[in-house]
């Protein structure tokens, strides 16, 4: 088992004690990308030179009131075990264990803007009917996806942007 999984395991059985997994993953999952998205703040909380409580102070006054006490607990523990720079996988390993321990898979989609919810609809109904199982989605909004939609589900990408679209219609001609 890898350190990812370690933690996932960990984050799921705090979030089914406090009785909210949906809850915890989907901010957890917003964290993430916010982090991700951010080079000062990921690389303060990635630098082990940087003191533990200074980490977690910065966690603190980041999250407050923006998240769960669960949440920025949770945070604060990654980032003082000196795992902020892994953030992002620990979250993804939790969201895919918490998705297969209820019989999910994970699709995670990147579109320039965010999914309507009847988009987000019709799209769940497509990937469960490609893929046999029930499907939970995770937008990703991502400027760089110039139109249409890149979704990740397990070891398959589904490239339906329009980048690969206009590369695919040069190749033709």
């Amino acid at each position: 088992m890898d350190a990812h999984t370690g933690y996932a395991e960990g984050l799921l059985a705090i979030a089914r004690a406090e009785g909210d997994v949906n809850t915890t993953k989907s901010q957890l999952a917003d964290v993430a990308r916010a982090v991700a998205g951010n080079e000062e703040l990921r690389s303060t909380l990635s630098n082990n030179l940087v003191p533990a409580a200074v980490r977690g102070q910065i966690v603190d006054d980041v999250l407050e009131g923006k998240t769960t006490d669960v949440v920025r607990g949770i945070v604060g523990m990654i980032v003082a075990a000196g795992r902020g720079g892994q953030l992002n996988e620990i979250v993804q390993a939790f969201i895919g264990l918490a998705a297969s321990s209820s019989g999910k898979a994970v699709a995670t989609v990147r579109s320039a803007v965010a999914l309507t919810s009847a988009q987000e609809q019709q799209l769940v109904a497509a990937l469960k009917q490609k893929t046999g199982a029930d499907v939970e989605l995770q937008v990703v909004v991502d400027p760089s996806v110039v139109g249409g939609a890149v979704t990740t589900i397990g070891d398959t990408v589904i490239d339906g942007s329009l980048r690969t679209r206009l590369a695919q219609m040069r190749e033709a001609l």
